[in-house]
């Protein structure tokens, strides 16, 4: 419960109409959750425009609305807060609501194209190792403790984020880590959010759809950095070439790591294959479970980050060298016939190339390479030829097939795809717009010791298609399809 007038302690300058000091036990911007106690936030969203449903949410006994623009109808029982912003005000208004947990927490928040997921995973991994209560907070899912909480957005809405850091603080978390998309910041989500550290992997080509240009995309992931106050450490990756331009404006202490440059840590890459990476860090060789050049990064991101929140080098790579990655990042299987199926979420055509690079340096040379990927409906257009000609381009044999098609035509999707692979590598591309279906046909065309690469999904376990979401898991069907060989 909270008093309308310290909640507005936080806003600069917002008009009321109507009582002043309503008392509200719950925050929304869904007005179907409005009633008597709550407080409804009209955000102005890509679809929808939350001004349209504030007559909704009074209809539901609403107690407070915050606005952008009054209605035309305000009723003398409902207080109206308008703020120029309404997102940024549900930002600062669902921490002060929330008694600022995140202030409570050394949180630390990883952004960047590729990468993110398996870094705050890797980091709650490694806290829960070394004996913290620590909570998660990404794609895959959101964690307090060991307890899953299903994660429907990569970075939850302001007040279900606040909501969440709270629990984390009630259940005697002293650390969070979380992922921090380019929406979010955008959209205020991780507005009156403190962060002790953020660390930024890298950028490439990925929501256009969204932010329009790539100047944009850039400038959206630039605001988490520009938004840290000087008692946060800033890590970046070096070896990317927009590392720097994150850090231009910052207040918070700078820091780098990198493989190629000289950096606040580095390390060099001695061994990469199915097994593991070998990496010298520090002057130590250090073996690790996880596979892959773009592996070694996350492993120096979250060293880095470890040893930046005052953890002890040796225990960090201690733990380091033990953990597995999250789910769908390089997460691979072995069938009777010595087929390798390996799962992977890339959907970027970086990501994409990483993993194709990574398998192409671990492979021998009989082995053949069979990749099977889609591009998603209702997302970024420009990217499907791209995604198929670095796959045609980088494997023995191809398979384009559906991502989740969401309301778009399968069909036109693979055809788009189609038209960016090369005449010289048609010969080795196919088209299989039902995706169970192209994953056991690349079963049937692999021989012993060849690697699939089922890429796009990852962890996901459903299915999107015209509005319907049905069970589908890569991994699982891969497996199945292994089983089937075997019979």
């Amino acid at each position: 419960m909270a008093q309308l007038e310290n909640l507005l302690q936080v806003l600069q300058s917002p008009q009321l109409l109507g009582p002043t000091n309503p008392e509200l036990s719950a925050l929304t911007m869904d007005s179907r959750q409005a009633g008597p106690g709550v407080g409804f936030f009209a955000i102005r969203g890509t679809l929808r425009d939350g001004h349209d449903f504030i007559n909704a949410a009074v209809q539901q006994g609403v107690s407070a609305v915050f606005c952008e623009e009054l209605p035309q109808n305000t009723p003398e029982h409902v207080t109206f807060v308008q703020v120029p912003n309404a997102a940024e005000a549900m930002g600062y208004v669902a921490a002060e609501f929330y008694d600022n947990p995140s202030r409570k927490l050394k949180l630390v928040g990883v952004t960047g194209t590729n990468g993110k997921t398996t870094c705050v995973t890797l980091l709650h991994k490694l806290y829960r190792d070394l004996g913290y209560n620590a909570g998660l907070l990404s794609t895959v899912q959101n964690q307090i403790n060991e307890t899953v909480i299903p994660a429907s957005h990569t970075t939850p809405d302001a007040i279900t984020l606040q909501g969440l850091l709270a629990q984390m603080v009630k259940a005697g978390c002293t650390h969070a880590f979380m992922e921090v998309s380019s929406h979010a910041l955008v959209q205020h989500r991780v507005t009156g959010v403190q962060f002790a550290g953020a660390v930024f992997t890298n950028i490439t080509h990925d929501h256009l759809d969204y932010h329009g240009t790539f100047d944009e995309y850039i400038r959206a992931k630039k605001l988490f950095f520009d938004n840290l106050d000087k008692k946060a450490f800033a890590l970046v990756n070096s070896d990317d070439k927009r590392a720097m331009v994150m850090l231009q404006n910052t207040k918070a202490t700078k820091y780098t790591y990198a493989l190629r440059k000289e950096a606040d840590f580095k390390a060099r890459l001695l061994d990469n294959s199915i097994q593991g990476l070998q990496l010298e860090l520090e002057g130590q060789e250090v073996w690790f479970r996880l596979i892959g050049t773009f592996n070694a990064y996350n492993l120096l991101a979250v060293y880095g980050a470890a040893t930046l929140l005052g953890e002890d080098k040796q225990e960090v790579l201690a733990s380091l060298s033990n953990l597995t990655s999250a789910a769908g990042r390089f997460d691979y299987v072995v069938s009777a016939g010595q087929i390798t199926g390996i799962v992977d979420y890339a959907h970027t055509p970086d990501a994409l190339e990483n993993v194709l690079q990574t398998i192409q340096q671990i492979r021998k040379p009989e082995q053949k390479v069979i990749t099977i990927v889609g591009c998603g409906g209702n997302r970024d257009a420009a990217k499907r030829p791209v995604m198929a000609d670095i796959a045609a381009k980088m494997s023995d044999r191809v398979i384009l097939t559906s991502d989740n098609p969401r309301d778009e035509d399968p069909q036109e999707i693979l055809n788009q795809m189609q038209a960016g692979v090369k005449p010289t590598d048609l010969k080795k591309s196919l088209s299989v717009v039902d995706r169970r279906e192209a994953i056991k046909t690349a079963v049937l065309l692999a021989e012993a010791d060849d690697i699939i690469l089922v890429a796009g999904k990852g962890h996901e376990t459903y299915q999107e298609v015209k509005g319907v979401r049905s069970p589908f898991d890569d991994k699982q069907v891969l497996q199945e399809s292994f089983a089937l060989l075997q019979k």
